[in-house]
């Protein structure tokens, strides 16, 4: 049998969690889709290749970034599948993510390496439960996904773009060009910054693995933080401010940065520098994004306006378990970098103008602090570009 010492990232990744288990649990527990005949989905799927070709064009006029030039052609790239195909696309991600980081674990607890143990197996199989679990929610949920790090592929959910387009009563063919607008500008910056993805991919390793690498103070600590996090949310739910807290998008919300207390309790000031950084990064990722989408006019969505309405307005229509799921999970951190990177990117294009900000993907220098994210200026300061304006 492999020593833990021996062990390789890829044999620690399949003796902590068993991904197969993940894969499968989420493809069972996710919610069906909406019902379409066999025409009708093929239908979709080639309406959505040709929007997300569509889309690349636009984002190229938009942002005036060169990568963006020719990367609409090749649409081998781009996957339009359901939910069970988005979750084992994500299991198999996330295996090859955290193979570092589950390698420091067993390093640290050798016992974590004993192939066939009754601990070995149950605890992978419920690890790998729990992913799915978790896999199936988000299946049900995400319209569309940029894997930069592995395959550098567009993932498009077919049925979740049907499902929500019906849910807000908006035309289809808009409001799939509307979420390709927002992939696709994701596959634009990372081709634009061919630097970026190495240098998220290092970040998230040396916090993962240093993460795992605590495993002997890891159970308490959670613990500890899990206390913390149910006194805090109980207090909320008391005095009543339950529901703003849970959606930062909805009118009272807080602006208080979001939190994740489960990962604060077992971060060193090391890892939480990291963490601060990959907050920063992708919210900017996500704000851009954003900005793009919003910067077509009718044009090109002609109900771009009544899209994004609707949109906003859904979050804010939740019900409380399903609240109490992104809380859980900490997408209401995700619904914060969308807003906070917006308005960030926003300041700045109005500032100093689009070819000004682009500098942005030129070194991992150019990238906003947290701090910068928030105050938009100091960026502007730092970069030497007070007072001016090129471009856009």
């Amino acid at each position: 049998m492999t020593s833990a010492q021996e062990i390789t990232e890829a044999q620690a990744a399949e003796l902590l969690i068993n991904w197969e288990l993940a894969a499968s649990t989420a493809a069972r527990l996710a919610p069906p889709g909406p019902r379409l005949t066999r025409r009708e989905a093929a239908a979709e799927v080639q309406a959505l290749r040709e929007a997300a070709t569509e889309a690349v064009g636009h984002v190229h006029q938009i942002t005036g970034l060169h990568a963006a030039r020719g990367l609409g052609e090749d649409t081998s790239d781009v996957l339009i599948v359901d939910r069970a195909g988005w979750s084992a696309a994500n299991a198999e991600s996330f295996r090859q993510m955290l193979a570092p980081a589950l390698k420091a674990a067993v390093e640290k607890k050798p016992e974590l390496a004993k192939e066939g143990s009754t601990g070995q197996v149950v605890g992978s199989a419920v690890t790998g439960a729990e992913l799915g679990a978790v896999l199936a929610f988000l299946s049900a949920n995400v319209l569309g996904q940029f894997e930069p790090f592995h395959q550098q592929r567009l993932l498009l959910v077919a049925p979740n773009v049907v499902d929500i387009a019906t849910q807000l009563n908006v035309d289809r063919a808009d409001f799939r060009l509307w979420v390709c607008l927002h992939e696709q500008t994701h596959r634009v910056q990372f081709a634009a910054a061919p630097w970026l993805a190495e240098h998220l991919q290092e970040q998230i390793t040396q916090l993962s693995t240093n993460t795992m690498g605590q495993a002997d103070s890891l159970p308490q600590k959670l613990a500890e933080a899990a206390k913390q996090l149910k006194a805090e949310l109980k207090g909320r739910k008391d005095t009543g401010h339950d529901d703003a807290s849970a959606d930062p998008s909805a009118e009272g919300a807080s602006s208080t940065r979001p939190r994740n207390r489960l990962l604060e309790a077992i971060q060193s000031p090391e890892d939480r520098a990291v963490m601060s950084h990959l907050t920063a990064v992708m919210s900017l990722l996500e704000g851009h994004a954003n900005v793009v989408m919003d910067a077509v006019d009718a044009s090109i969505v002609p109900s771009v306006k009544t899209i994004r309405r609707r949109f906003n307005d859904r979050g804010r229509r939740r019900s409380p378990l399903e609240r109490a799921v992104r809380k859980l999970l900490q997408l209401d951190m995700k619904a914060a970098q969308y807003r906070d990177g917006q308005k960030f990117v926003s300041h700045i294009v109005d500032a100093v103008g689009m070819e000004a900000f682009n500098t942005i993907w030129e070194a991992p220098q150019h990238l906003p602090t947290e701090d910068e994210l928030h105050q938009p200026d100091l960026w502007i300061q730092r970069m030497g570009l007070q007072g001016q304006r090129s471009g856009g």
